[in-house]
Formats: structure tokens, C-alpha cells, sequence
């Protein structure tokens, strides 16, 4: 008798449910509405072109459209065998997890120090300046830094060189040397990104409590109390999911970074994965394994954000999800 009664009043339940989800839609369809545009847009430009990644999988054929082109050997996995056969490739994944992991490294605190800075600062309008100047490189294209660090770093010819051997010192090849190179790649991109991303972080630490630090103050506590035991703690949040959404870009790299500085004197480092793409998939005409690196280089990323956000949660952190 149990079971008639209960569906029964399953009925009831869903008209109930399906009435209450009906007078919200009817209330807030407009938003709704809004949201159509960029569903449409994602699903034509971002979930229609994934039918392509059959081509890591398929016979390099541009002529075909792709479900129509035969599946490559070794179970399909031919281009991934020969990608990581390949010589470049391994040296241009080397160089990715290298330009990243000291990017990662040396970049990513920097923007929380500068925030700390600009927020203990006690003249605002230099604050500001300050601020402003620092967040502008921001908007400058890699082509732009890429030239005037040339003539910047020239070996002979380059303000900076030039300081330097009127000191009594040797010039430093800044762009002509691997070794300088990669530090003076590093040095750029904390340049070019450092103060947009301290908008982020003062943009927290305005969302901390003021009482805090008054309560601080009465007990005594100096600036570097405050800091240790307010602002980053307050900025830890902040921290772990931009620091996640970090590792998940680990094997990933820019194109227009690494091609605009990049030389023949220092290729042995500056080829990183998608210069390697563009060189083996677009000039070299070999989609398929270009779309295989593509892939992997994908799945990686992924794995590695998704393994951040589970240490941030057993760690007691609200990951990004």
C-alpha cells in the first residue's frame, strides 16, 4: 500500500516545483534573454570547432573534412608517437615548463608585494601615480616591448649596455645570450603584467575589515604585524585561486611573447610549444600532429588545474569551483 501513496503524491510535489520555476522564468526571463547571445556565441566558436581535435586521431589530410579522413596507425595514437619522438618537441616542452615555472615563481608573488607596497603608502595621490604607471605597460602588444627592448638591450648600442661599460664593465647580452635571454624574458613579462594584476589585490585588500587593523593598532601591533597577520591573510583567498588558475596555465605558453623576442642566437630556448605548433602545423602543413600537441598540451592543463583545486580544498580553501 506504501508505494501507490507515494506516487501519488509525487505529483503534487512536481506541479509545485514545475509552477515555482515557471513565475521565476516569467519574472526574470529578460535576464535570460541577455544570457542567449554568449550561449550561442560559445557554442558556435568554442564547442562546434572541438569536433576538430579528430584530427590528432586521423591521417594528415586538409582536403576532407574530418569525418572523412581515415584513423591514423598505432591505434590512432600515431602523431602522439611521433611528437614525442620528435627531437623540438621535447625541447619545446622543456622550455614551456621552464619560461612558465619561472614566470610562476618570480612573477606571481610580485604583484602581491607591489599591492602590499601601494596600500601602505601614506601619500594617495602617489599612490595613485604610482598606480597608474605601474599597470600601463599592461596595455602595451609584445611587438611594441619586443622593440624597444632591442634598442634598450642592444650589446653595443643599448642605453642599458651603454651605462654599463661607462661603469668600467663588460656589456651584457641581455637578447643574444640563452642564459640572459631567459632571466631577461622573465624580467619583461613581470614588467608587462605585474601592475594589472596588484589591481586584483588591492581590490581585496579593500574588501578586508578596517576594524582589524585598528584593533591591531591599539594592541600594539607595528606595520609588518599588520601585514603578516591581516592583509595576507585577508589576501589568502585571492591568493590560492589566482595561484590555481597559474598552475592550470603551467604547459601553456603565448605565441606572441616568446616569437616577438625570440632570435636564431637563442632558439635552443625560445621554442616553446606554440611556436612549435605554428611551425610544424601552419608552415609545415602537418595539422594533425600539430593538433595532437594542441591536445596534449590541453589534457595537461587541465590535470594540473584540476589537481590544484583539489590540494586548495583539502587544504582547507575554497577553490575555484
Amino acid at each position: 500500500m506504501a508505494a501507490p501513496i507515494t506516487k501519488t503524491s509525487e505529483a503534487p510535489v512536481f506541479g509545485l516545483w514545475l509552477g515555482r520555476n515557471l513565475r521565476y522564468l516569467k519574472r526574470y526571463w529578460t535576464l535570460y534573454l541577455l544570457l542567449l547571445l554568449p550561449i550561442v556565441y560559445f557554442v558556435i566558436f568554442r564547442y562546434v570547432p572541438m569536433g576538430n581535435i579528430l584530427l590528432a586521431f586521423k591521417k594528415n589530410d586538409i582536403i576532407l573534412p574530418v569525418w572523412q579522413v581515415e584513423w591514423a596507425g598505432n591505434y590512432g595514437f600515431e602523431w602522439f608517437s611521433k611528437a614525442f619522438a620528435d627531437r623540438d618537441f621535447r625541447y619545446a616542452l622543456r622550455n614551456t615548463l621552464m619560461l612558465n615555472g619561472l614566470d610562476l615563481i618570480l612573477g606571481f608573488p610580485a604583484p602581491i608585494i607591489l599591492a602590499i607596497l601601494l596600500n601602505e603608502l601614506a601619500f594617495k595621490k602617489f599612490k595613485r601615480v604610482t598606480q597608474t604607471v605601474a599597470y600601463m605597460p599592461h596595455f602595451l602588444s609584445w611587438v611594441i616591448i619586443a622593440g624597444l627592448a632591442k634598442y634598450l638591450f642592444a650589446p653595443t648600442s643599448g642605453l642599458v649596455n651603454i651605462l654599463i661599460m661607462r661603469m668600467g664593465l663588460d656589456a651584457v647580452p641581455f637578447l643574444n645570450s640563452s642564459f640572459h635571454w631567459v632571466w631577461t624574458y622573465v624580467f619583461l613579462g613581470i614588467w608587462q603584467s605585474v601592475g594589472w594584476n596588484t589591481i586584483i589585490y588591492l581590490a581585496a585588500i579593500t574588501g578586508i575589515n578596517p576594524e582589524l587593523y585598528e584593533a591591531a593598532s591599539v594592541d600594539g601591533a607595528n606595520r609588518m604585524r599588520k601585514i603578516w597577520h591581516i592583509t595576507l591573510p585577508g589576501l589568502k583567498p585571492t591568493i590560492v585561486v589566482l595561484l590555481i588558475m597559474s598552475l592550470g596555465r603551467i604547459l601553456g605558453s603565448d605565441f606572441d611573447r616568446p616569437m616577438a623576442l625570440r632570435n636564431p642566437l637563442v632558439r635552443d630556448v625560445s621554442t616553446v610549444i606554440s611556436i612549435f605548433v605554428y611551425e610544424r602545423g601552419i608552415q609545415g602543413l602537418q595539422f594533425s600532429l600539430a593538433t595532437a600537441v594542441g591536445l596534449f598540451q590541453s589534457v595537461i592543463c587541465v590535470i594540473f588545474l584540476l589537481a590544484a583545486n583539489k590540494i586548495a580544498e583539502k587544504a582547507g580553501e575554497r577553490g575555484i569551483w
